[in-house]
């Protein structure tokens, strides 16, 4: 949320630097692209947006990486366009199955700030921890139900990637120990804050490289 493909800068530039091809993206709405924010930018605009990238560039054999939210957008990315996709990786993310919205997986304390919306009424604010190129984002995104027409189990792989040095109490540790427990599923911690992509990117690096090299 808020952020845009930027915010992998230190983990796209070490897997470029092994040879991996590198696609960070921006959803609508949000950071560089804020200018098309209006009131019907939602989920399926930002699932639209991976699946368009997944097209114009012919893109096949995907490793497709969410944070946070954007578990949500991989998910249906994946479901409406399965031929592309080999692996799903989530970053410290919602985990969602059909019908979930982000504003149903997340806190309490996450829906307050989801409901702190800028002067538009439909963005949610940043916080004042975002880095400053951040910019509210659509808050129906969070809203809209998710709507899945096949398994999303249907992926080769499927990894989890905990952030388990929260400051405080992390939203994502039940998520994360549920998915320890479950077959298909390869999970792993790493001792950074909810950004692993700036906190830990070395090893993050390592993860994404290796769900890569395992095809």
């Amino acid at each position: 949320m808020c952020h845009g493909g930027w915010c992998f800068e230190h983990v796209t530039r070490r897997l470029r630097d092994l040879g991996h091809t590198v696609h960070p993206l921006t959803l609508t709405g949000v950071s560089e692209r804020s200018h098309l924010l209006h009131g019907t930018v939602n989920l399926d605009t930002h699932i639209q947006d991976v699946v368009a990238l997944l097209e114009g560039e012919n893109l096949h054999d995907t490793v497709l990486v969410g944070h946070s939210y954007a578990g949500m957008v991989i998910t249906g990315a994946a479901d409406r366009a399965p031929d592309r996709i080999d692996s799903l990786v989530y970053l410290d993310a919602v985990v969602p199955t059909d019908g979930d919205s982000c504003w149903s997986l997340v806190s309490d304390q996450e829906r307050r700030w989801y409901l702190e919306v800028d002067e538009t009424g439909s963005a949610s604010r940043t916080l004042p921890f975002f880095d400053a190129r951040a910019t509210p984002h659509p808050l129906a995104s969070v809203l809209q139900p998710l709507r899945l027409t096949g398994d999303p189990g249907q992926v080769r792989r499927r990894d989890y990637v905990y952030a388990a040095g929260w400051a405080d109490q992390s939203p994502f540790t039940t998520i994360y120990q549920k998915l320890s427990a479950e077959p298909g599923w390869t999970t792993h911690a790493l001792a950074g804050g909810h950004n692993l992509m700036g906190d830990t990117p070395e090893e993050l690096t390592k993860i994404l490289s290796d769900v890569a090299a395992s095809r």
